[in-house]
């Protein structure tokens, strides 16, 4: 059986566009494959949870049962991808704990595939935070987010020297109100808006087209 893939997104700082990249991620993985299971791990609203209730449980890491219950999901290679929207709050604890039952081994000895997508700030709690997981996390399961309404230049040199870049372009001030409606689907409005050379349609099929383009180079690999 090919690899699950597990797709963490996280950052240890607010409001840089981490459920942004998960509704996203999520959808496009909707429409690619048809099924995908969503975990919602935030404090504030609004959530992976409210944008796509349909696909999307939340899940608590407080205590030992909730991390366990979440883990014992995430290492079953049934061929449904997972996307886990990890809030700021949940950061620290949630790779101490992945550190400490050794997540990612044992999550690649069962056939599964966890991806490390980390949304990038500029500040030093974010910069120490990739350090940390540089030391953690293979370099192949590793991935930055470049979002650009968030960075407004070029990457710190640190987050380009393990793992891969992917960057999100800014969306206009007028398109991100737009698309941060609670009712707003991407996938809907790529199959509604007959314009394709408008620049919503062609920033949500670049996105696309780069999950896809991540997924077949680190499913692909080898354990």
């Amino acid at each position: 059986m090919r690899r699950t893939p597990v797709y963490i997104i996280c950052s240890p700082r607010p409001l840089v566009g981490k459920t942004l990249v998960a509704r996203l991620l999520s959808e496009f993985l909707l429409l690619k494959n048809g099924v995908v299971t969503a975990f919602d791990i935030n404090l504030k609203e609004p959530s992976l949870l409210d944008y796509l209730p349909e696909i999307t449980e939340t899940a608590e890491i407080d205590d030992t049962y909730g991390k366990m219950a979440l883990m014992d999901r995430l290492i079953v290679n049934d061929g449904v991808a997972k996307v886990i929207d990890l809030g700021f709050h949940a950061f620290d604890e949630f790779f101490k704990m992945c550190e400490e039952i050794g997540f990612i081994k044992e999550a690649v000895r069962r056939g599964v595939a966890p991806i490390i997508l980390f949304v990038a700030d500029t500040d030093r709690v974010s910069v120490r935070a990739q350090t940390t997981l540089q030391q953690q996390i293979p370099a192949t399961a590793m991935v930055s987010i470049d979002n650009e309404h968030v960075m407004r230049g070029e990457l710190p040199p640190d987050f380009g020297a393990h793992g891969r870049i992917l960057r999100v372009a800014a969306l206009q001030a007028f398109l991100k109100n737009y698309v941060d409606r609670l009712t707003f689907s991407f996938t809907a409005y790529l199959r509604s808006e007959k314009d394709s050379s408008s620049e919503l349609h062609e920033w949500i099929r670049e996105n696309y087209i780069s999950f896809r383009d991540l997924e077949l180079e680190l499913i692909s690999q080898k354990p």
